[in-house]
């Protein structure tokens, strides 16, 4: 009679050992690329957050440039202030009088609409964003003007948990 043979019997130490060592290898494998894929996602997740955070900044900004009221001059320039940081901050705080002193004796009015807003380049915490705006202008006495289109590029520097206004420039 044939004797009976058993399959475990067929896999000695040594090769059960090899098998083992594979399956470790290959979920440490699996584990590390499952890390690395997951690290990736959080980045691009906050790469993606940043860049939102710097075009919102500056769609806003762009309004709160061209939306300025005479009666109403005062709140709006702190408006622009409490949203600008640097150098433009600064050159703005100090034309900020004879600007207001212009827009109320001209009982000037301005309101400014983004049409498009994109994310020209961003370097660490600064990024640069191109701004299409429409705006409408008026003055006491004068008659309405077409709304006219104006494009800016406006760096963002992020302060903290926000972004604010650094630089703008109107492009052709």
């Amino acid at each position: 009679m044939a004797e009976h043979v058993d399959p475990a019997d067929g896999l000695t130490g040594s090769t059960t050992k090899a098998v083992v060592a594979v399956c470790a290898v290959a979920f440490v494998a699996l584990g590390s690329i499952g890390g690395w894929l997951g690290y990736r996602l959080v980045e691009d997740r906050r790469d993606q957050a940043q860049q939102s955070m710097f075009v919102e900044a500056a769609r806003q900004g762009a309004i709160n440039l061209t939306t300025i009221d005479h009666s109403t001059v005062d709140a709006d320039i702190k408006r622009i202030l409490d949203s600008s940081t640097g150098t433009f901050h600064e050159d703005f705080e100090k034309r900020s009088q004879p600007f207001a002193d212009v827009v109320k004796q001209a009982q000037s009015t301005s309101e400014g609409t983004v049409s498009s807003a994109a994310l020209e380049s961003r370097d660490g915490d600064g990024a640069q964003v191109l701004v299409v705006m429409s705006v409408k202008m008026s003055n006491a006495g004068a008659a309405e003007p077409d709304p006219r289109v104006w494009r800016m590029r406006i760096g963002v520097q992020q302060t903290g948990d926000t972004a604010r206004v650094s630089d703008v420039q109107f492009v052709s």
